[in-house]
């Protein structure tokens, strides 16, 4: 076998290997585009709630009343503090729900990071849970693990759905976008494959 002939053969051997995709990285950080979305958003998100608990806390303090009705029957404000999770959950446990808010923290802080979600609506859920986690987590680390709630909302008469705030607020709503995006997502991957068979 000739130079020519060697190179040849060679030539094909190596156009028979696999091609390994190097085109990302396999810890590519979000696009620059999803960090102005996700960003101002925590920020927005996390201000909304301490603000709103500092300024509704002050005014019914100083006002002396520790309920201002805003619809009769349906909505109130309210003073309340909580040292468990939602409804009470773990009632007295700082520590333990500090360490969960961290845990959870980092894990979503690294799901947006790294995970190259490509839907917007993925974005917006995970900044508003970011910004939930923190509003909270700021209440547990520096109002000895007492989280402010003030909202209070009658969902049929004489009863009332326990007190909460905007950092629940946002969570709430982070999980149903959640949950949105996800069933969207699974919508277009079938709508995909039912158009390449």
């Amino acid at each position: 076998m000739n130079m020519t002939e060697k190179t040849t053969a060679n030539h094909e051997k190596d156009n028979t290997q696999p091609q390994k995709d190097v085109s990302v990285p396999m810890f590519a950080v979000a696009p620059l585009k999803y960090q102005l979305i996700f960003w101002p958003l925590v920020v927005a998100g996390i201000a909304a709630d301490l603000w709103t608990k500092s300024a509704i806390f002050n005014w019914l303090y100083n006002s002396g009343n520790s309920t201002y009705t805003v619809i009769e029957g349906f909505f109130r404000l309210v003073l309340a503090e909580n040292d468990g999770a939602a409804f009470g959950i773990a009632s007295g446990q700082r520590y333990l729900l500090t360490a969960i808010s961290v845990i959870a923290l980092i894990l979503i802080l690294l799901i947006f990071l790294f995970s190259r979600i490509k839907h917007k609506l993925m974005i917006v859920a995970l900044a508003m849970f970011t910004a939930g986690i923190c509003g909270n987590l700021y209440d547990r680390v520096f109002n000895d693990g007492h989280v402010r709630d003030f909202i209070d909302i009658v969902y049929w008469p004489q009863k009332h759905w326990p007190a909460f705030n905007v950092a629940d607020s946002l969570l709430c709503i982070a999980m149903g976008l959640i949950l949105i995006s996800s069933f969207l997502t699974e919508m277009l991957d079938r709508k995909h494959d039912s158009q390449q068979k």
